[in-house]
């Protein structure tokens, strides 16, 4: 399927981005797991019905592979409901994603292979598996709108770091020569852009601490504790308006630092994780994005598994959680 996709006739796309949907191919593993499978699934549809979006996003621990019997057939089981709805999809890798038998490559190479999937082979030398870009038209065919797929990765592979990966220089150096192709075709001004990739930035932190922010942080910010760079690259390039990514499955927040509105999703899967117990803070659901051609920002909430779209709270710098 071709990764250039159109506005509507009104001239908005939108984009539903499912979280943590975390499939797993393990009835013999925990007898619960086809039922908590088939509550995420119910929750996508519930939303897609609501939403009707343009495209799907899965925004990384599309499974949880080391749980499972068959990562591949995890795989399958989690995007079948937008391949079913005959929507365009597209995905990142998160780490649970690549702790299991088969590799993000083969992951990929899986992804690729869906009917809907409008992601992109993976450009040459650039580290990760599912680093690409779809570009959105407008109704006169030109170019106006650009979405950011990144592997942020999994977990440090350098001995005297700990914690979880981080975005790579190539992959930075990738992003601003894409970034500059698309400026050039724009009349050298940056094309409106988004970012998605699952473990969040350093700057997730930042923002949380000294900006006002919309919605919850029960888990904290699971950043990698190298910060590569990433972040400064899409404030100098001046295209990225947000960036959207999963992986704490109790946060929900969003707030703006240097013009760039950093976004959790919400948990699409059946449950939040806070201090490995079990506890449902808030709905599971989606976070959805419309965008507008022509127009350099963005309109974005949260709806919910019931349908509802959920009322956030604003949470002030140095405010107690």
């Amino acid at each position: 399927m071709s990764n250039k996709m159109k506005f509507r006739e009104d001239g908005t796309f939108v984009i539903v981005q499912f979280s943590d949907v975390e499939f797993i191919d393990a009835g013999d593993y925990d007898p619960d797991t086809p039922e908590f499978n088939r509550m995420t699934r119910e929750t996508m549809e519930s939303v897609i019905k609501q939403e009707k979006p343009d495209l799907i996003v899965f925004a990384g621990d599309v499974t949880a592979s080391a749980r499972g019997n068959d990562p591949i057939q995890s795989l399958r089981d989690a995007v079948a409901v937008a391949e079913e709805s005959g929507i365009p999809w597209a995905a990142v890798f998160g780490n649970h994603d690549s702790e299991g038998a088969v590799s993000r490559e083969q992951m990929h190479e899986e992804q690729l292979a869906h009917s809907y999937c409008v992601a992109e082979a993976d450009p040459p030398n650039v580290s990760g598996s599912g680093n690409y870009i779809i570009t959105l038209l407008d109704q006169n065919d030109e170019t106006a709108a650009a979405l950011y797929f990144l592997d942020s990765g999994d977990y440090s592979s350098n001995p005297s770091v700990g914690g979880y990966d981080w975005i790579r220089r190539d992959q930075i150096e990738w992003y601003v020569s894409e970034s500059q192709k698309l400026s050039s075709i724009n009349n050298d001004s940056p094309l409106p852009a988004l970012a998605f990739f699952h473990i969040p930035l350093p700057e997730y932190q930042e923002v949380w601490n000294n900006q006002t922010c919309l919605g919850h942080c029960f888990d904290g910010v699971s950043a990698p504790v190298i910060n590569s760079g990433f972040f400064s690259a899409m404030v100098e390039m001046g295209d990225v308006m947000g960036t959207f990514v999963g992986h704490d499955h109790a946060n929900d927040f969003s707030g703006t630092m240097h013009g760039i509105r950093l976004c959790y999703g919400r948990s699409t899967r059946y449950v939040s994780y806070v201090d490995n117990v079990r506890k449902d803070h808030f709905q599971t659901g989606a976070r959805v994005i419309r965008l507008k051609a022509g127009e350099r920002n963005f309109d974005t909430w949260i709806r919910q598994n019931d349908g509802t779209i959920a009322v956030l709270p604003e949470h002030h710098p140095n405010q107690s959680d």
